[in-house]
């Protein structure tokens, strides 16, 4: 299934969300770019060089060198996509769910929470593999905690997804606990089917990035829930 739309409304305009969606198209739009005139080795070399490589992500942790390019990866690397799909799909599920958690948290609490659960993402991703030389861009495990979140904030809110049956698919409106609890078990499923693929060397989905996520994201959601709901301000 595909989601679409929520019907969640929210309080305030979604600032940080649409910040980070703009933030992502611009650095793709400058991918497209560099690989129209330097070609695929341009690109492959910008990968290499702002993606997060788990060997030496890891190694500039573990030595406390957390300002070095390799470290300062764990952000970048999240306004960095792969193509077409691959960027469409995230600033999707970032589009639909992001706003109703930032209204929740709050502006500056939120973008640290997106930034948080790209790093703990890419170090769940990158502990599994830990010599791998393949970087890893993309997105996916900042939203991931993003759905982790609304899973546990919001799993009664109807989500209007595209349901596929086979051949057929149609529309339905479904709770937000059944669209992101099946994400969340696929991304258990291909990961366990991941596992046998380490050695190959060659790039992938980082499932284990969306595990990591969703998981913090879960955790933040039930503290949020735990400390009550945002406090309404009344302006004189």
């Amino acid at each position: 299934m595909i989601p679409l739309r929520d019907a969640n409304p929210t309080r305030r305009t979604p600032v940080v969300t649409w910040s980070l969606i703009a933030a992502c198209f611009v650095v793709f739009a400058y991918e497209l770019g560099l690989q129209a005139n330097g070609g695929d080795r341009a690109l492959s070399a910008f990968f290499d060089r702002w993606g997060v490589v788990p060997r030496d992500f890891l190694a500039a942790i573990g030595a406390g060198r957390l300002g070095s390019p390799a470290a300062l990866a764990g952000i970048a690397s999240l306004f960095i996509h792969a193509g077409w799909l691959h960027i469409l799909g995230n600033m999707l599920y970032l589009w639909i769910f992001g706003n109703n958690i930032e209204d929740r948290l709050g502006r500056l609490p939120y973008l640290l929470f997106y930034v948080t659960g790209g790093l703990v993402a890419a170090v769940t991703q990158a502990s599994i593999d830990p010599t791998s030389s393949v970087p890893l861009v993309g997105a996916s495990g900042a939203i991931a905690a993003v759905l982790g979140a609304y899973l546990v904030l919001y799993p009664g809110a109807r989500v209007l997804s595209l349901v596929f049956l086979g051949i057929f698919y149609q529309l339905a409106e479904i709770p937000a606990l059944v669209v992101l609890g099946f994400w969340f078990v696929l991304q258990l499923v291909d990961a366990s089917a991941a596992l046998g693929q380490l050695q190959s060397g060659v790039g992938g989905i980082a499932f284990f990035a969306h595990i990591g996520g969703f998981v913090l994201g879960m955790a933040v959601g039930i503290a949020a829930r735990l400390a009550g709901p945002p406090r309404r301000l009344r302006v004189g």
